[in-house]
């Protein structure tokens, strides 16, 4: 990933510094006042722990001025170990500052005093204090006087790291849980069991890991492309490297809940013991992504005995109330034709598969309760009947989430549209990623509490939560370029209060943080100020490439060839009136190109930029540019990772008319669309292609069908003939067969480009 660093506000001389106030402090404290008086901060600079023993806060920030700035400060219980014209920064307990987490900052001439009724305040204070220290390596500074009272407004505030994808050290996981700590969240998600890695070693069953915790291979191109590395992929963690990594966020005041999947998404465990199936195999540890239908067996009692005795060992482990235990994405096709699982069924009459799922996870609560914890899962363990004192973590959407605050459970709301941090951040990704798009104004924007929600159903969103699966994510270095600057932008939104947050503020720090993200040596992505491109109508039909950049020192130059010789600045939306190929790139001042290029391929056709009418609205997800991503003269090639290109359409059919604008010749029509049955789009059963010259009455050209239809595809109509309307209807599969990923579900259908030649 290319790091184009702008040009940022502030610049610090390197002993004597001035360091901001509040104005660089995230996520936003949710009161501050400048007072007079400055705080000089060197080396000299003494910690004293008066009256509580807040010594394990003082020495983890000492831990954090060493690492950043080379030093540490003197620490002692009692003031008068320090001479009496030192400055001291005094931490210091305050009975009327009860909230979890709240704490006061006040800095003076001579002292800095952080106060708080919990020691999680006083290492929240701490927190705050080191960013009010400059962003760069520094002997010495002056803190300008502030009152700082705050106090986080979710109890709730998480960040997911999943290690069952794509495996990280556990040095790494401590640096993520500092990541976390530094940013005042208070809970790590930690996703360790999965189809393509168990990484947990649990000593009943050591297979777990030996088997369960290797793959043979990995995919590493795009989903669906069938290119594999050919090269064994292992990983798992020691039991006691956890206690070690639970210790070290418990510390830093954070919650560790770890996630052992069920009954979905179990492939490494039945890799390891096959009994735990309904067909008992072979399986193997899964080598790509997607959901797979071998799940573990609801009607045979050893599943639940294993998971008992996972959980038995999972809970010695981490103290926290709460368990995850998946229950995503749990295919019910080996159910339906277990005999175990159909006498399940009968015997505890329940209605159908999903009340079986019910049953699932409704049993494993049980035990969990039983042993003082509770269970989440995420919202499809709302699917025929929601355990009693589940909480319910929503990410398909905010719907689960509402659903469940309605029923009167907590809710943790992680919708992938604003918290799904493996998505690209930029309409440009130089790197692989599962596709979507969160932008970073995009997680700023987001509100937690859902609107539809009455007042006496809002205290049941605790918070919210970020997920980074890694399907794509291979190593540290990319885990930071997709956490940061998100994870900045979403702690602000669960700790700061909702009327004082501002983009316009957190854009203005968007610099400063760039600058601490390089003092922590943190990888983060610039895609912000990056180059964005993207396709536009214009008016009387055309079409037109738009280019922007917030960067304020750069230009943007363009080329409409491969040859960069004919490159100009680009100062307005370019229309495209033939065939070929545009690239852009941001140069600087010194016309030195500091981005990527980016580059677009545009195929024109007599469709190319025509009004189009939907007769079915998409998915609002994959919604696109509505009709005009149909003729915007884009064929995507680039699967999902390029979805915003795509219509998309769950449960009906696509018909779309296109007016040419007057009686047209064509030879052919083509309607370019994509399937990736793993993720349940299949191609349309069929396409039928119709003309018309009035837009009203339209006659049949003809049917075609793709029985073996590839990821990207063509339906092609190869007549001659003269319209000015020409209609396209695909018709859906009305519901997945069986044996079929997704089977029993309303499949996705998924269109590019319509082509009339």
């Amino acid at each position: 990933m290319i790091k184009y660093i702008p040009i940022l506000f502030l610049s610090f001389c390197s002993y004597h510094l001035i360091a901001q106030n509040n104005q660089q402090v995230t996520p936003a404290p949710a009161f501050t006042q400048n007072q007079t008086g400055v705080f000089h901060f060197d080396k000299k600079t003494g910690i004293v722990s008066a009256g509580k023993n807040y010594d394990k806060e003082a020495l983890l920030f000492n831990d954090l001025l060493q690492q950043f700035y080379g030093y540490r400060l003197p620490i002692s219980k009692n003031a008068s170990k320090f001479s009496s014209n030192s400055n001291k920064i005094i931490l210091q307990f305050n009975a009327t500052i009860k909230d979890e987490g709240a704490y006061e900052l006040q800095v003076a001439d001579h002292s800095i005093l952080i106060s708080s009724g919990n020691s999680t305040g006083i290492f929240y204070g701490l927190q705050t204090l080191l960013q009010l220290l400059p962003p760069e390596k520094m002997d010495a500074c002056d803190i300008a006087g502030i009152l700082i009272k705050d106090k986080p407004r979710f109890a709730y505030r998480g960040m997911h790291l999943d290690v069952a994808r794509h495996f990280s050290s556990a040095a790494f996981v401590k640096k993520y849980i500092d990541y976390l700590a530094m940013h005042k969240y208070n809970n790590f998600h930690w996703h360790l069991t999965d189809d393509q890695g168990w990484r947990i070693e649990i000593k009943k069953y050591p297979l777990l890991t030996s088997v369960g915790g290797c793959r043979a291979e990995t995919l590493v191109g795009r989903y669906g492309s069938d290119l594999y590395d050919n090269t064994p992929y292992c990983g798992f963690y020691t039991q006691q490297q956890i206690k070690e990594i639970v210790a070290y966020a418990t510390a830093r005041h954070i919650n560790v809940i770890p996630e052992i999947e069920m009954p979905g998404h179990a492939m490494a465990a039945l890799a390891s013991y096959p009994y735990l199936g309904c067909t008992k195999g072979p399986y193997k540890t899964f080598e790509t992504w997607g959901v797979i239908e071998d799940v573990f067996c609801a009607g045979n009692d050893s599943t639940f005995h294993f998971l008992e005795d996972v959980l038995t060992e999972v809970m010695a482990l981490f103290p926290s109330k709460y368990i995850h235990i998946g229950g995503d994405e749990c295919p019910k096709e080996r159910w339906k034709h277990c005999v175990q699982c159909q006498k399940r069924i009968k015997d505890n009459h329940l209605k159908d598969e999903f009340a079986l799922q019910s049953y699932f996870i409704q049993r494993i609560e049980k035990f969990i309760n039983k042993n003082g914890r509770s269970i989440i899962g995420w919202d499809e363990i709302l699917e025929g009947g929601l355990a009693p004192n589940a909480t319910v973590m929503s990410w398909r959407g905010e719907q689960g989430g509402i659903e469940a605050a309605k029923q009167k459970h907590n809710v943790i709301m992680t919708p992938g549209e604003w918290c799904y941090f493996d998505h690209s951040q930029s309409l440009n990704e130089d790197s692989i990623t599962i596709g979507g798009y969160v932008p970073l104004e995009k997680v700023y924007g987001y509100e937690p509490i859902p609107a539809s929600l009455k007042p006496d159903e809002i205290h049941y969103i605790l918070g919210a939560q970020a997920n980074l699966w890694t399907e794509y994510i291979t190593n540290p270095k990319k885990i930071e370029y997709m956490i940061f600057p998100r994870m900045t932008a979403l702690s602000e939104v669960l700790w700061s209060p909702k009327a004082s947050r501002n983009w316009d503020s957190f854009e203005d720090r968007i610099p400063q943080l760039m600058k601490r993200y390089k003092l922590w040596g943190a990888n983060y992505s610039n895609a912000f100020y990056d180059l964005q491109a993207k396709v536009v109508p214009l008016p009387h039909y055309k079409i037109g490439w738009y280019l922007s950049t917030k960067s304020k020192n750069d230009k943007i130059i363009i080329a409409n060839s491969e040859s960069l010789t004919s490159a100009y600045e680009y100062t307005e939306p370019v229309e495209i009136k033939t065939s070929g190929l545009w690239q852009a790139a941001l140069q600087d001042e010194n016309k030195k190109i500091v981005s990527n290029w980016v580059k677009q391929q545009f195929l024109l056709n007599k469709a190319s930029g025509k009004p189009v009418t939907l007769t079915y609205p998409p998915a609002g997800k994959y919604a696109g540019s509505g009709g005009f991503s149909l003729v915007d003269g884009v064929v995507n090639t680039m699967g999902m990772s390029k979805s915003s290109q795509f219509l998309g359409f769950n449960g009906s059919d696509m018909e779309a008319i296109v007016d040419l604008g007057e009686k047209t010749v064509f030879q052919s029509i083509n309607l370019h669309a994509f399937a990736q049955p793993a993720s349940w789009i299949y191609p349309a059963t069929q396409v039928t292609f119709y003309s018309s010259d009035d837009g009203v009455s339209f006659t049949e050209l003809a049917t075609v069908s793709l029985p073996d239809a590839k990821r990207n595809h063509i339906f092609q109509y190869q007549k001659p003939g003269i319209a000015q309307f020409i209609k396209i209807k695909a018709d859906a599969l009305k519901v997945i067969p069986s044996g079929l990923p997704g089977a029993g579900y309303k499949p996705w259908i998924f269109f590019d480009e319509i082509e009339i030649n």
